[in-house]
């Protein structure tokens, strides 16, 4: 903490890194999406030409898809490291805590409560927040290699799963982006502008506000006892080759993702029809 500033380390280069790639692709995932499920609009068309038509605006739009997976094999990873590792407490894991501190402060913005809930790291909104984001990403994953690979997906499922992953995609991306705009940039943009993820460092003014639990065991100096090299030494050589062998399994699993199939037309070989066209009956004499 800087005595001067009166400011507190929030998040570290990486992890605000990460968050501006996050904040990269789901724009870019935004913007070359929305246009292809309201193509028929207006302003759907309008962007589609936009970026140059509809096959630039799917290259486009795969190209963030695969920044996307590229970063969550990170978190992944970097999440993996401070809890197996370095044995940092799960502080965004749901608790009961949270049920308490959301009825709280229900009835603190009613005015049934006196004062607000005393929070600690992570709120109850910004866990809400990252659960959303990790399931969200799950079901564009999941949903994204079935309208990628439709062909290797009806290898193993009916057909019907491939409008039916185009409504939970479309769905789900309608979704996330009406959650973003209203509850995202209000909490963290309108109500207060939060730098922290910018900067690296929260106020002591927005701690108390925000994470007054928090504050209070810093305060109390409750810090985590540092570990010893040797020990850390020795988790990070078993961490090390088991998250390099991970990595490199999820990273062949995205080459595949990308290179299973080209398109339903191309990897389709063309086909030779014959169309029956009945015969148009002759007037009698």
């Amino acid at each position: 903490m800087s005595e001067k500033a009166q400011t507190y380390r929030r998040f570290d280069r990486w992890q605000r890194i990460e968050h501006g790639l996050l904040i990269l692709s789901f724009t870019v995932l935004t913007l070359t999406g929305l246009p292809q499920k309201y193509s028929m609009t207006y302003w759907g068309s309008a962007l589609i030409w936009l970026f140059g038509g509809i096959e630039v605006t799917r290259l486009i739009h795969r190209g963030a898809a695969i920044l996307l997976m590229l970063e969550t094999i990170y978190h992944a990873v970097a999440v993996s490291y401070k809890v197996l590792v370095r044995r940092v407490r799960l502080t965004m894991l749901p608790s009961w805590r949270d049920i308490v501190d959301g009825f709280h402060a229900m009835a603190y913005n009613v005015r049934l409560a006196k004062t607000p809930p005393r929070m600690g790291r992570y709120t109850f909104g910004e866990k809400v927040e990252y659960w959303a984001v990790i399931w969200g990403t799950v079901i564009m994953i999941l949903t994204g290699f079935m309208l990628w690979n439709p062909i290797a997906t009806t290898t193993f499922f009916p057909g019907q799963w491939i409008p039916a992953a185009k409504a939970a995609h479309s769905g789900e991306a309608l979704l996330a982006v009406l959650s973003i705009v209203t509850w995202h940039v209000y909490n963290v943009h309108l109500k207060h502008f939060n730098r922290s993820m910018f900067t690296g460092a929260i106020s002591h003014h927005e701690m108390q506000t925000e994470h007054a639990a928090e504050l209070a065991e810093l305060d109390a100096g409750h810090q985590p006892a540092p570990i010893a090299t040797a020990v850390l030494q020795r988790r990070q050589r078993i961490f090390y080759p088991v998250a390099i062998v991970l990595s490199l399994v999820l990273l062949v699993a995205l080459y595949l993702f990308v290179t299973i199939e080209q398109t339903a037309i191309t990897t389709v070989p063309r086909q030779q029809v014959e169309v029956f066209t009945p015969q148009t009956p002759e007037a009698s004499p």
